[in-house]
């Protein structure tokens, strides 16, 4: 049998138990959090005073900062980009009755409530130049993303599971940094938006694991793979209107380093993290081939640790369009 139909029998057997990992790691429509219940209430009396607040506190928010919170929230709008290469993976398809797209639509509905809703708090804060937001998330849909998986669940999974954590960790150090701040409001959006991505880290590191039970090297293989070849983050093509595709990337990256909200060493730490989760000492029964990749991925990680560590982050300020330092002052 091929290696691809070995990989949609996986994917159907683990087909069958879609409803338990629905209800385990989604949160039912009518219970979730949405955007409206942590920003001003527009058909309040009180509309306008709740916007003044949230204007006068994001005042004392810095550069950097805005800078990451504008990036990662043109990385949260880029959703459709997402599903659309989600659901056409090995096992997935648009049929009504199959499992891993109901999974799919109803991750989207949680993961599109990101994005409405830190959208709305950048447009009320009078603190960035939304047009140019607005450009650039376009130009990222428009510009598409290889995550370099092609249609392979496994290596799908992978990435969704150390992205899902990225994520975790980027929208929970600002989180913590609006909190510093005394932005309280922002603080609690970006910590429930981090406790989504967790959950949904959680469910993809679930699938791999379970994986791993089923077809252990092709999915150490796998692994070994998409660790080897770095993990492309969604932003990486990112870019300013009238900019190459891509070509602001770095200044984010750096600007996201600079104030410690994602920096290389978490790349490191998510990575291990995955090591340790996933128990990948102790997977038995691997062929000669997964075994020599179970030693890399079991080195990688000290390896990756002196190569952040020589990693010089540039002090000077990129000045962005979407964030002009007379609109923060």
């Amino acid at each position: 049998m091929s290696i691809q139909n070995v990989r949609l029998e996986v994917m159907q057997f683990l087909e069958l138990k879609i409803d338990s990992f629905v209800d385990e790691y989604l949160i039912p429509v009518e219970k979730i959090w949405q955007p409206t219940d942590l920003l001003p209430n527009s058909q309040s009396e009180n509309f306008f005073e709740e916007v003044r607040e949230l204007r006068e506190i994001a005042k004392e928010l810095p550069y950097d900062f805005w800078v990451t919170l504008v990036g990662d929230t043109i990385t949260e709008e880029a959703l459709p980009t997402y599903e659309s290469w989600l659901m056409d993976i090995e096992g997935v398809s648009q049929k009504p009755d199959n499992g891993w797209s109901k999974w799919l639509r109803q991750w989207t509905g949680e993961e599109n409530r990101h994005g409405d809703t830190l959208n709305k708090y950048l447009y009320l804060s009078g603190r960035v130049n939304m047009r140019e937001v607005e450009i650039t998330t376009q130009h990222l849909i428009k510009d598409g993303f290889d995550p370099g998986t092609g249609r392979d669940p496994y290596k799908n999974f992978v990435f969704t599971s150390f992205q899902e954590l990225a994520t975790y960790v980027s929208h929970n150090r600002v989180a913590q940094m609006a909190k510093k701040y005394g932005d309280n409001k922002l603080s609690k959006m970006c910590r429930l938006i981090a406790g989504d991505e967790m959950r949904h880290h959680h469910a993809y590191s679930h699938f791999v694991k379970s994986i791993f039970e089923i077809d252990p090297s092709e999915m150490m293989l796998s692994f070994q793979y998409m660790m080897k070849n770095k993990i492309n983050m969604p932003a990486q093509l990112i870019r300013e209107s009238g900019g190459k595709i891509g070509s602001v990337f770095e200044e984010f990256s750096n600007a996201a380093q600079r104030i410690g909200v994602y920096t290389a060493m978490d790349y490191v730490e998510i990575m291990q993290k995955l090591i340790t989760n996933w128990e990948i000492d102790k997977i038995a029964n691997l062929t000669d081939e997964a075994e020599k990749a179970r030693d890399y991925l079991m080195k990688l990680p000290a390896r990756m640790i002196k190569v952040s560590e020589r990693l010089i982050i540039p002090q000077e300020e990129y000045v962005f369009k979407w964030v002009q330092p007379a609109l923060i002052k």
